[in-house]
């Protein structure tokens, strides 16, 4: 099949069927994993796709597009008062949650202790994509500011997340980490990083008065990617430090904001459709049989038991 044809057809597929998947509720993110899956090599798609390093590159590249254009289009007004919560939530309230699905898989499921923490680990923070993606399509009217801490405990808990997978992936691999130095180092490095580069992009783009109105989103891609890559060398975590320079960005008078905001806006919804259909396109629905059980379990204890009761709690 001609791959221009293929890519058109998914794409106004995406496109128009978001008009009927509101109009019942129904998360678009479902639309673009099954794609994917029907696009694999078991579905009527046929493409063989096994490289998981080609998915994570895509996906970090997706996310990272993802954070910043939520950062971007975060009132921070809004946003403030809850800043404390969200930052207690992305972090006591992770700790928590991997806590609790660890057990729960080692009690029930058969896991060892460190392999139940390991899972937990890596679920145990929300996935800012389907957040963002709810939230903004669904225009829910949430009191309270909930929606503004949703978006930021989201955005900012995968530094938690991060250690935790990293501590038990050392334990159970025998390489030990230095968990409180890890961990200062994935927040402190990213926060500063992400507002140097945020305060530094916002004068640069203000001064530069470039002659060509279209090179304006192609400097802010930059500031992106350079926000999250200088943040991941030096240790630091790149899409906290992404989700912050885009918020110091979209709250600074800047030049050119309003098309800015539109085109990430676009831009976004685009990267969503490329992650969730590459994670489809990963999945092979036969393997899925012999932990379909297991994995049903742990999602429904996520769910209705380790998040609310960790909520109610923090």
């Amino acid at each position: 099949m001609n791959v221009a044809f293929m890519v058109a057809a998914i794409l106004l597929v995406c496109a128009v069927s978001s008009k009927v998947l509101y109009r019942f509720g129904v998360p678009i993110l479902i639309l673009f994993l099954t794609i994917g899956m029907l696009m694999g090599s078991e579905g009527p798609g046929g493409i063989y796709f096994d490289n998981a390093q080609l998915a994570e590159n895509i996906c970090n590249l997706a996310l990272l597009i993802i954070i910043f254009s939520g950062g971007f289009d975060t009132n921070w007004k809004a946003a403030r008062p809850v800043a404390l919560v969200s930052g207690i939530l992305a972090s006591l309230g992770v700790f928590l949650t991997a806590a609790l699905v660890g057990i729960f898989a080692h009690l029930t499921l058969g896991f060892t202790l460190l392999e139940g923490m390991l899972l937990g680990s890596i679920i145990s923070s929300t996935d800012y994509a389907s957040v963002f993606s709810i939230l903004r399509s669904q225009q829910s009217d949430l009191k309270d500011n909930l929606a503004p801490l949703l978006e930021m405990e989201s955005g900012s808990n995968d530094p938690a997340a991060y250690m935790l997978t990293v501590i038990f992936l050392g334990l159970l691999t025998g390489e030990s980490q230095n968990v409180w130095i890890l961990l200062v180092t994935q927040i402190a490095v990213g926060t500063l990083f992400g507002v140097v580069v945020g305060k530094a992009a916002v004068w640069l783009i203000n001064n530069i008065n470039l002659d060509i109105d279209g090179l304006y989103p192609i400097m802010v891609i930059g500031v992106a990617l350079l926000t999250y890559s200088g943040a991941g060398m030096l240790g630091g975590n790149g899409f906290l430090a992404a989700y912050i320079t885009g918020i110091i960005m979209g709250n600074s008078r800047l030049v050119k904001k309003v098309s800015l905001v539109r085109y990430f806006d676009g831009l976004s919804w685009l990267m969503q459709i490329l992650l969730f259909i590459t994670l489809g396109l990963l999945v092979f629905p036969s393997q899925l049989l012999s932990v379909v059980v297991a994995g049903v379990l742990v999602a429904v204890f996520l769910i209705f038991v380790a998040r609310p009761l960790v909520v109610f709690l923090v």
